[in-house]
């Protein structure tokens, strides 16, 4: 059964859900569904989280990098989970994150602010970054910024990607959601508990980081998969996840385009980011059982 719903999720995404509308007494005008390709994860057991020897590596990699050591002494990566074996069953997911075509369907159909933050509120955040560096992934129009269909949405909260997740399931039947952290690990590490989605060593040819540049999100699926078919599972953007640190916050994984080192960009690393939180380096992909 699960094998023919993945094929479903292909070839009806494309030929015939493409055409899918909600019914005219709820919208005089629907967009087409977005097409998202998915991965099957298999059932079965995997290592998630770090153990000391990760940490370490990860700390080493970003003093080596930053010329200090405020991860270590802000003790960062001490809050992820200390590495177990769990079983999981099998479900699909995303193999990207959710596009800015993708989420400009959402926006068409439903009348939805586009992404955009005002200054006030940016300032309200506390971030290093100025209002100016939000500018370039600002939407125009209830338009995606010109040339960035194809990135990763940022400037979405984690109700935001709750709402696109609803409406989404809404259009095609299928129960999409934010996965839990322990699903969003496992589908981008693999089942054997490596350090990055291509192994142990940090290597910054396999993504989108601070290290090589450019400084800014690019197209999606540019990196070599991860062990299960993934793309941009470290780099890019982060990514929020279901899981919760404390009320009102939510577990964002991966790191981001901003990032160098990048002890921060694997799987098993964590922080918490409040939920109505818009940031040009958070975005976000969806599953279903």
């Amino acid at each position: 059964m699960k094998k023919q719903q993945s094929h479903m999720i292909g070839g009806l995404f494309a030929a015939v859900l493409a055409t899918m509308s909600l019914p005219g007494s709820v919208r005089a005008q629907s967009a087409d569904v977005p097409y998202a390709d998915v991965a099957e994860i298999p059932a079965g057991w995997f290592f998630q989280g770090s153990d000391a020897v990760e940490r370490q590596y990860a700390y080493q990699i970003d003093e080596q990098v930053y010329g200090h050591d405020i991860s270590r002494r802000n003790r960062w990566y001490d809050v992820e989970v200390d590495k177990w074996h769990i079983y999981l069953p099998d479900y699909f997911i995303m193999k990207t994150p959710v596009t800015n075509d993708q989420y400009a369907a959402f926006v068409r159909d439903t009348g939805r602010e586009a992404p955009d933050i005002s200054e006030e509120d940016w300032e309200s955040l506390g971030l290093i970054y100025g209002y100016d560096a939000t500018r370039p992934f600002a939407w125009q129009n209830g338009e995606p910024p010109r040339g960035k269909g194809n990135h990763p949405v940022v400037l979405v909260s984690w109700r935001d990607a709750q709402d696109y997740a609803a409406w989404l399931s809404s259009k095609t039947g299928i129960k999409w959601r934010i996965p839990e952290e322990i699903y969003w690990e496992k589908a981008v590490r693999g089942a054997d508990g490596i350090f990055y989605p291509w192994g142990n060593i940090y290597d910054p040819l396999q993504l989108n980081s601070a290290d090589r540049g450019p400084f800014d999100t690019v197209p999606v699926g540019q990196f070599e998969p991860g062990p299960y078919g993934l793309y941009d599972g470290a780099g890019q953007v982060f990514e929020w996840t279901a899981t919760s640190l404390q009320a009102g916050y939510r577990i964002v994984k991966g790191g981001s385009w901003d990032d160098r080192g990048c002890g921060v960009c694997r799987p098993a690393a964590r922080h918490g980011r409040p939920e109505h939180m818009q940031h040009i380096l958070i975005g976000f992909r969806l599953m279903h059982e």
